[in-house]
């Protein structure tokens, strides 16, 4: 083989490596979005039970607060 053959298919197998590892790199990203995606909705789940349960513990007051019983 010519020695420019040799170079072209050198530089083809780099290449084929180069992408293999971008695919590896690409689904380990997408795995780590998916997984951090149900976590924010998990916690955002969370937070709004969370506001619901502080609203409903709240009193309801319908006049401003009476001063302490210092002032």
């Amino acid at each position: 083989m010519s020695d420019k053959l040799v170079e072209v298919l050198r530089r083809l197998d780099d290449l084929e490596v180069r992408i293999a590892h971008q695919d590896q790199m690409s689904a380990e990203l997408n795995e780590v979005i998916t997984a951090q995606w149900l976590k924010i909705s998990a916690l955002e789940r969370q937070v709004a039970h969370l506001r619901e349960e502080v609203q409903n513990s709240a009193p309801q007051r319908d006049g401003p607060e009476p001063p302490p019983p210092h002032y």
